[in-house]
């Protein structure tokens, strides 16, 4: 027998009980949650970059359980319930495709009504107004960065930032621009060095970052995943240092930044 969602919605039901349910549970909250939300996110990331389906499975059912566990806490709070959920995002997505849905029906069969491509475009703005309608019955937004959750990762969120003020028209056409802003922001970060001012340093080496994060959005790279790919490549490339000198009976602690320096190209060659 294999359990179905339905029994994964009873279970955080039973696990919330405020008589026989677990104690660790019952004091969680939406803030609680959150820091777990974003490591389950994580290490589906991870997942997929090791090739790792059969624990990438696991992984999403990871994720999916913080979904169910905030529908609960939700529909325990009265803001909304577990169908909520899914009918928003179901309407959100069927209103967002009408090349697949163009009668606006999630079970219309599949090629039964004919739409041309001039008619997508025009339901597609139909639907961007729609949206805009329905932010404007919301609390007024004061700015276009309003809605950038600040609980993402900052090379995540510099991206969104700059995407979003991109699309009022706040950017560079080109790359080149950018390139020069990082010399531009470099040279900034040389004269704090060279003042002494810690808090000078961070804030320019802040704005460096964020003008790199620029120049990989230019060149459609994303920062995010770019680092963690460095990052990678650097791990794989100490842990070959490592191999090395203990296969000579060394540390890494004793080898000398000189024979570290060589065992790193050595990495490099091989491919590391």
């Amino acid at each position: 027998m294999s359990y179905q969602l339905d029994d994964l919605l009873y279970l955080m039901q039973r696990l919330r009980d405020p008589e026989h349910g677990c104690p660790w549970d019952l004091e969680q909250s939406f803030d609680s949650i959150v820091p777990h939300t974003l490591e389950e996110a994580y290490e589906v990331a991870d997942a997929i970059a090791e090739r790792d389906f059969p624990q990438l499975a696991g992984e999403l059912g990871d994720l999916l359980f913080q979904v169910v566990y905030y529908a609960q806490l939700g529909q325990e709070a009265g803001h909304f319930v577990w169908a909520d959920v899914v009918d928003g995002i179901t309407r959100k997505l069927v209103r967002r495709h009408p090349h697949v849905f163009p009668d606006g029906k999630l079970r219309t069969p599949a090629g039964s009504i004919k739409i041309e491509p001039e008619q997508v475009k025009q339901r597609w703005e139909a639907i961007k107004a729609e949206e805009r309608a329905e932010k404007a019955e919301r609390p007024h937004q004061l700015s276009l960065l309003d809605d950038v959750p600040r609980a993402l990762p900052a090379l995540s969120r510099a991206q969104k930032l700059q995407k979003r003020a991109s699309q009022a028209g706040f950017d560079w056409n080109e790359a080149a621009p950018v390139i020069d802003k990082i010399a531009e922001e470099l040279d900034e970060v040389r004269e704090a060095v060279a003042s002494g001012d810690a808090n000078a340093v961070a804030e320019e080496m802040g704005d460096l970052m964020f003008a790199m994060v620029n120049l990989a959005r230019h060149l459609q790279v994303d920062a995010e995943t770019a680092l963690r790919q460095g990052n990678e490549k650097f791990e794989r490339r100490f842990r070959f240092i490592e191999q090395r000198l203990a296969d000579d009976g060394e540390s890494v602690q004793e080898a000398g930044l000189e024979r570290l320096d060589q065992l790193w190209e050595r990495a490099k060659t091989q491919g590391l």
